[in-house]
């Protein structure tokens, strides 16, 4: 018999009172959007949850671009003139998706999208229809909705119509990750979720096979120090994207205020939902399952260590697509860099540049080791340079002032910019007179490049800009995890080895094996989040016996 909210508030209430002995029909480690979701599914559903976070809350949500990968058929996307369906979406994230997870669950993700994207409004955040009329990386402050991926772009635009499915989450400048946790953390207080800051998870405690508990660590918001390190971790905590040696400074005196007022604790639970982030900031985890990642820059919050995946791990989960990263050379804007060809050392052509910067570069480090090179002639170059300005978002410009004015090679001939970029003269010419030709024969590009981004390239001087995976502050590849922990499709449980769930064990967001684990695009992740946070809680709070 189900059990109303008001009823299970008012239980909740009484075993957060009890000190000594806290009990709680879900615990939620990590409170970022996935754990902070699955906080509110489980509440909405009328269960006691403690939502737990090392940090101050948000995770690397919080610093993220607040874009929502949603399609189907939104009002955003039917205001915009595109009515899509559930069936034509699942047909483009297949390709995306290549078996990450099973048809059974994309298929759900595709079908409940609109529906998640409602309850993200019910929640308070909010989005709009303005569609991003050109091709960018993250949309200019007076546009909310874009084609965030592949959709546009070969072979994808053969299997489903194009449709922008990046939902941006209305907010100024560089707000919209920040506005949309935001908005599910005042939905969490409002449903009477108890929060834990400052705590770190030390154990999932399982008997007789089943959840039990967590050991943690926490600084009591009462602690000397409590206001410090919050203005610490507010400061540090974007800084270690952008600014590494100064964000993890800052970061590294909040931790030792953190270590001299915590305190050891345990909570009582039959469910835990592991939602703790990924493992980019934990180096020697990476460089464990795939060494590409050196010379990127992380991506992420300082919590994204592995600690939630571990925590797993040592109770028999099982871990998949660990070598798995999502990395960005972008090579627009402006978008009229996409009129140049790529080129690996051989002077191969690497790929349609019109790709989605993270599959383009999975295919630079597939096919050029990570290495190449854009090349534009003079009247490509001179479009950009007048272009570029009305397509900048505060995000891109560091990119775009520096291939502009600072990052390129220029030279009267081909041949002595391939000496210049260190690539095969031959390779190159014999490349760029396969593209040039197919474009004025009207054959088309030889890659399927779309029509629109393809001129020849003859007009001297030439400009060339080095899209090699290295270290660089003005033009880094951001890189994040995408592996994690293996969870049954229909509930979000854990899986052993043995391939059987871990009954009160489930993961969400970068703790687990989501649709993303295989190939991201811009707002999967975020989207990915909602899905499987939404998906544990509810599964949860049913086992408690709540109303479904």
């Amino acid at each position: 018999m189900s059990r109303s909210i008001s009823t299970s508030l008012a239980r909740h209430a009484a075993v957060s009172s009890q000190k000594n002995t806290p009990e709680y029909d879900l615990v939620v480690v990590g409170a970022g959007a996935s754990g902070t979701a699955a906080a509110i599914a489980a509440a909405e559903k009328g269960a006691a949850v403690l939502l737990m976070d090392r940090g101050h809350g948000g995770g690397t949500s919080r610093l993220s671009g607040g874009i929502v990968y949603t399609g189907g058929g939104t009002p955003y996307q039917k205001a915009a003139g595109y009515d899509e369906t559930p069936e034509n979406m699942f047909n483009y994230l297949k390709m995306e998706v290549q078996g990450a997870v099973d048809d059974e669950t994309l298929k759900r993700f595709c079908d409940n999208s609109v529906d998640n994207l409602a309850w993200l409004e019910k929640c308070g955040a909010r989005f709009g229809e303005s569609l991003c009329p050109y091709k960018v990386v993250y949309p200019p402050d007076r546009h909310f909705l874009y084609f965030s991926g592949n959709e546009k772009a070969y072979p994808y635009n053969q299997h489903a119509t194009p449709a922008p499915r990046g939902h941006r989450t209305m907010a100024p400048g560089l707000q919209s990750g920040a506005t949309l946790w935001a908005a599910l953390n005042e939905r969490a207080k409002a449903l009477g979720v108890d929060i834990l800051r400052l705590s770190h998870a030390d154990q999932v405690i399982v008997e007789n096979g089943r959840v039990q508990g967590v050991r943690y660590r926490v600084m009591p918001n009462t602690s000397r120090g409590f206001k410090t390190h919050r203005r610490l971790e507010a400061v540090g905590s974007g800084l270690t994207n952008w600014l590494p040696p100064i964000g993890n400074a800052l970061m590294d005196r909040a931790n030792e205020i953190w270590k001299r007022n915590a305190e050891a604790r345990t909570v009582r639970t039959p469910s835990v939902v592991l939602a703790a982030g990924g493992f980019i900031r934990n180096r020697a985890m990476v460089r464990e399952y795939n060494d590409t990642a050196e010379g990127t820059l992380s991506l992420g919050n300082r919590g994204d260590d592995g600690a939630g995946i571990r925590l797993g791990q040592e109770v028999g989960g099982q871990v998949s697509h660990m070598e798995s990263l999502g990395m960005w050379r972008f090579l627009s804007p402006p978008e009229a860099f996409l009129q140049g060809i790529a080129l690996g050392p051989s002077g191969e052509r690497i790929a349609n540049e019109d790709l989605y910067g993270g599959t383009f570069t999975k295919t630079m480090v597939a096919k050029a080791g990570g290495r190449g090179c854009l090349i534009m002639d003079s009247a490509t170059w001179k479009l950009a340079k007048k272009t570029y300005r009305e397509e900048l978002h505060l995000s891109s410009r560091p990119q775009a002032y520096y291939t502009l004015y600072w990052g390129y090679r220029k030279a009267r001939s081909l041949d002595r910019l391939a000496q210049k970029m260190g690539i095969s003269p031959e390779g190159l010419r014999r490349t760029i007179t396969a593209y040039n030709t197919g474009i004025r024969n009207g054959t088309g590009d030889p890659a399927h490049k779309a029509t629109q981004y393809c001129a020849p390239l003859s007009q001297g001087p030439f400009y060339a800009i080095d899209i090699s995976i290295r270290p660089s502050i003005p033009y880094p590849v951001a890189a994040f995890t995408l592996g994690g922990l293996k969870v049954e499709g229909k509930t979000g449980l854990v899986l052993t080895k043995s391939g059987k769930p871990l009954p009160g064990l489930y993961a969400a967001g970068r703790n687990a094996v989501g649709l993303p684990a295989n190939s991201y695009i811009s707002g999967l992740s975020l989207a990915d989040c909602i899905f499987s946070g939404r998906r544990a809680g509810e599964h949860a709070a049913l086992m408690r016996g709540f109303e479904k």
